[in-house]
């Protein structure tokens, strides 16, 4: 990925840069850092070159500031009021970034205000265009010719030269209700002082002739091609996989108590098959539910039912019935623990009939009851095995492919089996090629399975995002996986399968990675399904301090935890502790800077989410089609101003399908 592409701007040339300020000695820099960057937090390197280049030609540098979004400009005027008196010193105001950050700078500063970038071409408006100030993605920036107004933008002729001569009473002839733009031109170059320097002293002559319109469409459309890659949107985090991808799988230990909720799937709640005082077994089914979408549920350990009581959920903001267990110490294992046939053996029924017993659930933390993908009512010809985990910081799937690269294959077949497919693929993100090595020698000798590596993109892991990657279908808005003959599984999901067949083992226990900010002993564990939040924190001696938040599941999509008494579940694959997020208010968040919009994989508007809600237009919501969000968390991750974007849609869609 090259910076170029994600950049909205770039560095004027030196001799550009040394005759824009020849009349200047006393320079302040003021510089705009992340937009359209990789999306890391970096004091940029043109910066340090503007530098460079003034103290060559023999300019004093009064002062450098980084800032993020030098559009914003609340947030701008709070910080550059705070260095005024280095401003004061100044004669000019150096700025590095695009168009939007250059008038904005010109608008709160009556210093005289240079641009020493140039946009790149884009197709379109850099920002959603809801407010007056826009960049036009020119390629050459005017707005140290005038002021900070950007002609191409306000004056209804697009000129470059100066007025038409057609303006009366400071309106334009085409728009009477449109301020001529080149006397608001004028008024600012003579609060800046510049009337004189751009007209008298140093008259700029301008190339306004037709622009190289073959050469902008092919740049606009290499843009539009890296954009595109794999799908559209996504956004590249920093992925922190090294805390511990190295680290081999270890058996976390058991637990006095554990705490099963009855509710760990999509779909109906389980009834309890126990009773307060009853002694259970190891894999022992406890509860279960006659609905087709729903999830049985096993005890993981041997003892005593304490309890069967409404408990705190880790993932639902209510309390659902769980059933409390202690612990024996014996381990005795439930008759049902053998090893219940083998892929030839096996009907297709019953392999259905198993995975459904032994209440499997998507892993990648949908937690949809498998066996209902299983029992397709279209049919399927492909079966992808998902082994991208694109979320920062998890490894938990990757060690799985690592250590136990033949389940999984075992574990596809079976599920090929199951749903009739002819073709089965394992999609891992390139920036695993172990993993990819490993499982690609494994399938070598077979002819209808293959290893995919995909561009490591997140959220490459969602099954549209998937499909449209590997396979090049399109997975209808609305639709699901079936609609195009496709059945999506998790890799862990696919061992769980293994081994509900294999050994007959119901799905008690799944691996999960303990990583981030205070962990003493990170690392990848396979932990008992029930295993309450507080005993990780305490073995792995976790220090949650005020100003970190500790996730059940990703760091992007992972849903924070306030109470450590909650316990593990089928869909946890992750304990992360992170930095807490500076969320800003509702009414001062959007900044309309459009970076929602450019990441959203389902090319969706976010930023419009957030207007429409403020006046509860859930109809309008609706329309623009907030439903097919997949909560995929790209728009809150870059958002400028920290809004809790997700949160908003979520609540959105909440009232929109109680409406219905």
């Amino acid at each position: 990925m090259q910076k170029l592409d994600y950049t909205k701007y770039k560095l004027k040339s030196k001799e550009e840069i040394i005759d824009i300020l020849a009349l200047k000695n006393d320079i302040f820099i003021l510089s705009c850092n992340k937009c359209f960057k990789d999306f890391v937090s970096v004091i940029e390197s043109e910066c340090k070159e503007l530098v460079n280049v003034l103290k060559e030609s023999g300019k004093n540098i009064i002062g450098c500031l980084p800032l993020d979004f030098l559009c914003n400009k609340y947030l701008t005027k709070k910080e550059v009021d705070k260095i005024n008196n280095d401003i004061l010193k100044s004669d000019a105001i150096a700025v590095i970034s695009c168009g939007l950050g250059i008038q904005t700078v010109a608008d709160i500063l009556s210093k005289p205000v240079y641009g020493v970038t140039d946009t790149i071409f884009q197709d379109g408006y850099h920002g959603i265009t809801l407010s007056p100030e826009k960049c036009n993605a020119c390629g050459s920036c005017f707005l140290t010719l005038t002021g900070g107004i950007c002609p191409i933008v306000h004056c209804s002729k697009a000129l470059l030269n100066g007025p038409c001569g057609g303006a009366k009473y400071g309106k334009c002839e085409i728009d009477k209700n449109k301020d001529c733009a080149w006397e608001k031109i004028y008024e600012r170059l003579s609060i800046q002082n510049k009337v004189k320097e751009i007209i008298d002293e140093k008259p700029q002559l301008r190339d306004y002739s037709k622009g190289d319109f073959d050469f902008v469409k092919f740049f606009v459309c290499k843009l539009r091609e890296k954009r595109y890659e794999g799908f559209y949107g996504g956004i590249y985090p920093d992925e922190k996989k090294e805390l511990t991808k190295s680290n081999p799988i270890e058996k976390f230990p058991e637990v006095n108590v554990v705490i099963i909720p009855l509710l760990q799937h999509t779909g109906a709640i389980c009834e309890p098959l126990v009773n307060v005082g009853d002694n259970v077994k190891i894999g022992q089914k406890i509860a279960d539910s006659k609905a087709f979408i729903s999830a049985s549920i096993h005890s993981s350990i041997s003892g005593k039912v304490i309890a069967i009581e409404p408990r705190k959920h880790p993932l639902l903001p209510m309390e659902v019935t769980s059933i409390v267990i202690e612990s024996d110490g014996k381990r005795v294992l439930d008759e049902s623990i053998k090893p219940l046939g083998t892929l030839e053996s096996l009907s297709k029924e019953k392999i259905v009939e198993i995975v459904k017993d032994k209440g499997i659930v998507g892993l990648g933390g949908a937690q949809f009851p498998t066996h209902v993908k299983l029992k397709s009512p279209k049919p399927i010809d492909t079966v992808i095995i998902n082994g991208c985990e694109c979320e920062p910081i998890l490894n938990s799937d990757y060690r799985i492919m690592i250590e136990y690269p033949k389940e999984i294959i075992y574990g596809l077949k079976l599920i090929m089996k199951s749903v009739g497919a002819k073709d089965g693929i394992i999609a891992i993100e390139d920036n695993k090629p172990d993993a990819i090595s490993k499982l690609s020698e494994i399938v070598s000798n077979e002819s209808n399975i293959k290893v995919v590596s995909v561009k490591t993109k997140y959220p490459e892991g969602a099954e549209r995002m998937l499909i449209k990657k590997v396979l090049n279908r399109e997975v209808p808005l609305g639709g699901i996986p079936l609609d195009v003959g496709v059945v999506v599984n998790n890799v862990s999901t696919s061992y769980a399968i293994w081994d509900a067949v294999y050994n007959g083992m119901p799905l008690i226990k799944r691996v999960v990675t303990v990583a981030g900010e205070n962990v003493g002993k990170a690392g990848n564990y396979e932990i008992l399904i029930g295993t309450p939040l507080i005993d990780i924190i305490n073995y792995c001696n976790i220090n949650v301090k005020n100003d970190l938040l500790l996730k059940m599941g990703g760091p992007i999509m992972g849903i924070a935890q306030l109470d450590y008494n909650v316990p593990i579940i089928k869909g946890t694959t992750g304990i992360v502790i992170v930095k807490k997020p500076d969320i800003v208010d509702l009414e001062i968040s959007c900044i309309k800077c459009g970076r929602c919009v450019d990441v959203c994989p389902m090319e969706l508007k976010p930023s419009y989410f957030v207007l429409l809600a403020k006046d509860s237009k859930f109809a309008e919501m609706e329309k623009y089609g907030v439903l097919n969000c997949i909560e995929c968390g790209c728009c809150e991750n870059i958002c400028s101003s920290k809004s809790s974007l997700v949160e908003i849609i979520k609540k959105a869609k909440k009232v929109i399908k109680e409406k219905k």
